[in-house]
């Protein structure tokens, strides 16, 4: 929810819509100037799992490369105290801002008041509500996976396997984010052709291990006639094999996996048979962005979102990826 007082910050920076339904004129994005050290805000939504660590580790790594500055901040999963680091990266006049947002709607006045103070934004693997900011327009551009392909690329690798027929208990990200509802959208679309294919609960487990756990347990407790699980994210993926596990369940066998991301663990399980597809989402932004920025200051062309190529990760294939996952 976003009360009023955000609402009127949204509205300040021109990202409001009018009554009839247009937008107002918009301000130019901010110019970045060509340099060759840049200081650099990264505002990290949290660091409780392996991905949002390696995601760091790029960044961090890559400021390094470069021998520019980064200010790097960890909201550690609070909306809120992202949005104030936002605000810190521009009361510190960093030349750039790379946001991670945790949800879509919280974050806008963040993207708004940065524009508002002349510092451009990329947003990085989530995005805000397109209704309220835009990329191009409100800030530079997004760059990141196309998560409504991730959750259908889940949803076709599990219909295959289980031809067509399926009781799935569902594990959903974060609510409120962008990869969470998209991820759903996209499986959701695909099995719509599929009518045996029915998911029969479905639930946040927040992307994190030990509440996806606790998450499943609850669900297959109720649900023991589940054949299939559809994680959006693997460590709600690991969370949930430990809840079957413990119950004398066979992931793989009992239950048909899916699931989205890529880590050493998920994809060892693949490996071990627990784990039937895992949909890639590159965690390693640091070149992609700093590259990004360099462009954006040479006065390049910036598309509005940038898009990742991700892989699928099956049985088949899976033993040459495990050296470099994360």
């Amino acid at each position: 929810m976003i009360d009023r007082r955000s609402l009127l910050q949204i509205a300040a920076g021109g990202a409001a819509v009018t009554a009839f339904g247009l937008r107002p004129a918009y301000a130019a994005l901010p110019k970045l100037k060509k340099k060759d050290v840049y200081k650099v805000g990264f505002a990290q939504t949290e660091s409780n799992n392996p991905w949002r660590l390696a995601q760091t580790a790029s960044m961090k790594a890559e400021a390094e490369k470069r021998g520019w500055q980064l200010v790097y901040t960890d909201a550690a999963g609070s909306a809120a105290k992202q949005v104030a680091d936002v605000r810190s990266m521009i009361a510190q006049k960093v030349d750039v801002i790379l946001l991670s947002p945790r949800e879509e709607k919280p974050l806008i006045p963040a993207v708004m008041e940065a524009k508002k103070a002349g510092i451009p934004m990329f947003l990085i693997d989530r995005g805000v509500d397109a209704t309220l900011a835009k990329g191009g327009v409100d800030y530079v551009a997004f760059i990141g996976s196309d998560f409504v392909k991730e959750g259908h690329q889940a949803a076709e690798a599990l219909t295959k396997a289980v031809d067509g027929k399926a009781l799935i208990i569902e594990l959903q990200g974060t609510i409120g984010s962008s990869p969470a509802n998209d991820r759903k959208s996209g499986f959701a679309d695909f099995i719509k052709a599929h009518p045996e294919m029915k998911i029969i609960a479905s639930q946040s487990g927040d992307f994190a291990r030990d509440k996806g756990r606790q998450v499943f347990e609850t669900l297959y407790q109720a649900h023991p006639e589940a054949t299939a699980l559809y994680s959006h994210n693997d460590e709600m993926t690991m969370g949930a094999i430990a809840a079957m596990e413990a119950a004398g369940k066979v992931p793989g066998k009992d239950l048909i996996i899916a699931s989205i991301d890529g880590t050493k663990d998920a994809t060892q399980a693949i490996q071990d048979g627990k784990v039937l597809v895992v949909v890639e989402c590159n965690p390693k932004f640091g070149p992609a962005a700093f590259d990004a920025i360099v462009k954006y200051a040479a006065g390049e062309a910036i598309a509005p979102r940038l898009v990742n190529t991700d892989r699928v990760f099956t049985k088949e294939n899976v033993a040459a990826y495990l050296p470099e996952a994360y």
